[in-house]
């Protein structure tokens, strides 16, 4: 059924067509002996619209286009609002019907087709919808937004070359600088050769990475986990630290694997010194955590538990409360019914706890993320730091 937006939106259409092809239709009529009245078959199509009869009104208004070719217009804007409404087989027997008219202009037919191929791209049907902006990303006039829906239908797929190649294709006709998101594609490349242990070819994508954007912290990150992989954990332990001088923030999506690096090089005083640093510069949750598990493994629970009591009196967490409270219990703290709902308590409020946030479209959730899944941005979606008074406790 039509809502009132739908029929106050194809008023003003159908109202303007019907005029055009009631002012032609004398001269039609008299060239080709057609009786065939084209105002009143607009009104007629109208009158179905306003008693909810949208079939009808299209087949009226597609034959109409078979007796008059220049009203392509009005049949390409009504295509366009269905498929905004959601109707995409509509739009798409309207556009296809388009496309089959032999006496299109060559604008026209490729309008059609841009709007057909925005229709597949809606269903879903990808296959088809890549074929058609294939064609029209050589045509000038229709490579900007062709080549854009490609690398969107390449990123769905997953098939980073082609979206390599088409990002370059777009970056000639469009102002924005491209190179962070190519940079990222070469990041996904070489997270599939670090999940099948082929370290050459990640280097080679993390390399690449850098060139196109040398501020690029994702591409940081698996460099040091190449190097982490491979043995190498002092390149590893530079190259992440690093991160925290390029943005604090990430140095959390780091820091287990980061101590565990000093852990294996039995460079405990070194370890010790590091998070000393970072805890006090980045106090981010993920580093307070990583703080508490090494004092709890070189001095013990009771240390720990004196150490975060004394960092939460500064810098309130609810991440750093729970610890506590699961710290507390393995001291064998009281743990009658008051204490166990009290852990519960903490536990399912920390859960809720957004720990990432888009900068773009505000979608938030505790998974990271290079590419923001609501608005498909690419590492806009970002750790939340709270604001820490990041005071050592003494």
């Amino acid at each position: 059924m039509l809502d009132p937006f739908w029929l106050l939106a194809l008023l003003p259409v159908a109202a303007a067509s019907g005029w055009f092809a009631g002012r032609r239709d004398a001269i039609h009529r008299a060239r080709s002996g057609e009786n065939f009245n084209l105002s009143s078959a607009y009104f007629k199509g109208l009158n179905f619209l306003l008693n909810e009869q949208p079939d009808k009104a299209i087949e009226v208004f597609i034959k109409v286009l078979e007796v008059d070719s220049e009203t392509v217009e009005m049949h390409l804007t009504l295509g366009n609002l269905f498929r905004r409404r959601g109707e995409i087989e509509r739009a798409t027997r309207i556009h296809q019907n388009l496309i089959a008219r032999p006496n299109l202009s060559k604008a026209q037919r490729l309008q059609a087709l841009s709007e057909l191929a925005q229709d597949y791209f809606k269903a879903g049907l990808l296959d088809r919808a890549e074929n058609l902006f294939q064609e029209l990303a050589d045509v000038p006039t229709h490579a900007h937004q062709a080549l854009s829906h490609l690398t969107q239908i390449y990123e769905q797929e997953k098939e980073w070359d082609n979206a390599i190649e088409v990002k370059k294709r777009l970056a000639k006709y469009t102002s924005r600088n491209v190179s962070p998101e190519i940079a990222h594609y070469h990041c996904e490349l070489a997270a599939v050769d670090l999940r099948t242990d082929r370290s050459d070819g990640a280097r080679e994508h993390i390399r690449e990475a850098l060139t196109k954007d040398p501020g690029c912290i994702r591409a940081a990150i698996q460099l040091g986990e190449v190097e982490y992989r491979e043995g190498n954990y002092r390149r590893a332990i530079d190259t992440w630290r690093e991160i925290a001088e390029q943005d604090a923030r990430y140095l959390g999506e780091v820091i287990d694997k980061l101590v565990e690096c000093y852990r294996r090089l039995d460079d405990n005083s070194g370890l010790q010194g590091f998070l000393d640093h970072a805890i006090t510069e980045h106090g981010t949750p993920r580093i307070l955590m990583a703080r508490v598990d090494q004092i709890v493994e070189d001095q013990g629970t009771d240390a720990a538990v004196d150490f975060l009591t004394d960092w939460l009196r500064e810098n309130p967490s609810l991440q750093g409360l729970k610890r506590l409270v699961e710290l507390e219990r393995a001291q064998g703290v009281d743990d009658a019914e008051e204490a166990q709902s009290l852990r519960l308590l903490v536990a399912g409020l920390a859960e809720r706890e957004v720990e990432y946030q888009c900068r773009q479209c505000g979608f938030s959730g505790r998974a990271m993320h290079w590419q923001c899944p609501g608005c498909k941005g690419w590492q806009t979606y970002e750790p939340i730091v709270p604001q820490y008074t990041a005071q050592q406790p003494n």
